[in-house]
């Protein structure tokens, strides 16, 4: 089929039109990452997709195909992604928590892009979390600090130009969720943010749909995987595979936005100013909910796309 018969089949008209099916929409995603695609054909399923709503299935067959399209990476234990464009978030703590899952023993894998916000790749400089753009340089990475991460427009170009025709459309469409179930290196688990939390169960049943084994969705800081640690957060996603649901408790007191600072705190340098008891507790929150996502998971398999 070409990129014409997928655009009719979501834009036939009321009671004529549907959805993809999961394979259908793996076959369209892999004519979409063409250089030859025709720009006017993939807007045209991108906005339709938005206008009526992504199902699992079709978020399930976009990712599987935009994985496919990638070599094979090394084995991972947890794959992180970081795709929030920061506008809603203070310092992204969360890469601590990451740092601090990886120095216990698991292997995480980050990937991303953040748009104009530059706080997530310069805390990763000032943190030691080394960005790799091969396989090889992942698996090196992985054996000294147990974490690396991956750059979007560097290890996936083709999905990255499809993420950017925000800028030509004027709005977000489906691939800014494709990238946060992109899981490159098929890892069983996976910890993700959303800024929308009609997102949270969409992702749920995607995954579960690509065979992973534990997931955690969270309405996080600016749509990171990032816990407020001064309130009770609804959480969805797998546990062995299985759909779940749960709350992770308050940890604090304190009433306080994540966007907000400590009065000490210089936002040129926050990854190596101490945290306040406030943001210790944002990055305790987020490990143990990772750490959670972790051990309540059969990590012997990897997922299936």
């Amino acid at each position: 089929m070409s990129l014409s018969d997928y655009v009719r089949i979501l834009g036939r008209g009321q009671g004529r039109a549907r959805s993809f099916t999961l394979t259908e929409a793996q076959d369209a995603m892999t004519l979409m990452l063409q250089d030859d695609a025709a720009p006017e054909a993939v807007g045209a399923i991108l906005m339709l997709l938005r206008m009526k709503g992504e199902t699992a299935e079709e978020i399930a067959g976009f990712a599987a195909a935009a994985q496919a399209a990638l070599p094979e990476l090394p084995h991972v234990d947890l794959d992180w992604p970081s795709y929030a464009a920061g506008r809603t978030r203070g310092a992204p703590w969360f890469l601590r928590s990451a740092k601090d899952v990886a120095q216990r023993g698991h292997r995480v894998l980050l990937h991303g892009w953040n748009g104009a916000d530059p706080k997530v790749r310069a805390g990763l400089v000032d943190l030691g979390i080394g960005i790799a753009t091969t396989s090889d340089e992942i698996e090196v990475l992985l054996a000294k600090d147990g974490i690396a991460y991956l750059p979007l427009e560097q290890f996936h170009s083709a999905l990255f130009r499809l993420l950017c025709l925000r800028d030509t459309l004027g709005l977000r469409s489906c691939i800014n969720t494709v990238c946060r179930m992109l899981n490159p290196a098929a890892a069983r688990a996976s910890v993700q943010g959303v800024f929308h939390p009609s997102y949270r169960l969409l992702q749920a049943d995607a995954a579960a749909l690509l065979g992973w084994g534990g997931l955690t969705v969270i309405k996080g800081g600016g749509g990171e995987f990032e816990c407020n640690p001064a309130k009770e957060i609804a959480a969805f996603g797998l546990r062995n595979g299985q759909l779940w649901e749960d709350r992770i408790a308050r940890r604090v007191d304190e009433t306080r936005r994540l966007s907000d600072r400590s009065e000490t705190m210089v936002d040129d340098n926050w990854a190596t100013q101490t945290p306040d008891a406030f943001e210790t507790a944002i990055i305790e929150a987020t490990t143990a909910a990772a750490l959670s996502t972790l051990n309540s998971t059969d990590l012997s398999h990897r997922s299936v796309a």
